[in-house]
């Protein structure tokens, strides 16, 4: 049987460690999506992992969106200052992730993510563990959220640090006038990796941002509320295409 996908496709760009499969809830929530993916587990340098990335989207028939979070939330921004895509679903995305003293608001200090690379290669486990950990607030913990996410181990060591090596130097903010697309952004008012500031920052500065806070959330805000999620975007992106500001079927 055939399959006609009428709103297009939705390419998924994951966060730092961790397997594409914990976008599989919200796949399956917007079933009239043809859904794909870059695997970043083999990505062994950050050329790589941005050629991976440039290459996907350039080859799927448009209409495009690009569903990123946190490191592919970046990567998301990243495609969509070059034009090659029609709309953005950002979960806890930044534009900018290593800061100056100052802006701590809006995201870490190069000198944590270089400890955190030259931990991969004594202790990867307890740098994963730790990192996981951040992703969520002690309520969510408490609720047992932080068991939904995908085992770890998925990415190979390489992969690991061409990833924090692409949070270290990328950065799209000074081409965030590049982008013309709708934005949807989604963001916890909790999160310890991306601090809210930075989804702050960018709806400011993407004049066809929408930003939806998520209270009391951490950096996986998504995460068990899938549905609801999907509801709220697919409104969202009907209002965009009535308004003739996204491409459709």
């Amino acid at each position: 049987m055939t399959v006609f996908y009428n709103n297009g496709t939705i390419l998924w760009l994951t966060g730092w460690s961790i397997a594409d499969s914990v976008f599989d809830s919200l796949r399956e929530a917007l079933p009239e999506y043809h859904h794909m993916t870059v695997n970043y587990c083999e990505a062994d340098t950050q050329e790589k992992m941005i050629f991976l990335t440039e290459t996907a989207a350039k080859k799927i028939k448009r209409p495009l969106l690009i569903g990123g979070w946190s490191l592919g939330g970046m990567l998301a921004l990243r495609l969509a200052a070059m034009g090659l895509t029609d709309g953005l679903l950002l979960f806890a995305a930044t534009a900018q992730f290593t800061r100056p003293r100052g802006e701590s608001d809006r995201g870490w200090a190069d000198a944590y993510v270089r400890r955190m690379s030259a931990g991969l290669v004594k202790e990867r486990e307890a740098v994963e563990t730790r990192f996981r950990r951040m992703l969520f607030t002690e309520m969510e913990r408490e609720t047992k959220l932080d068991q939904l996410l995908p085992p770890h181990g998925i990415w190979s060591d390489r992969a690991l640090i061409a990833g924090l090596q692409v949070l270290r130097e990328e950065e799209v903010l000074s081409r965030l006038n590049l982008i013309r697309c709708p934005v949807y952004l989604v963001h916890g008012t909790e999160d310890e990796i991306c601090p809210y500031g930075a989804a702050l920052e960018l709806a400011s500065l993407l004049p066809q941002a929408r930003l939806d806070s998520i209270p009391s959330s951490g950096h996986v805000p998504f995460l068990g509320r899938e549905e609801e999620i999907a509801k709220r975007f697919r409104s969202w992106w009907h209002e965009q295409s009535n308004d003739g500001n996204s491409t459709s079927i």
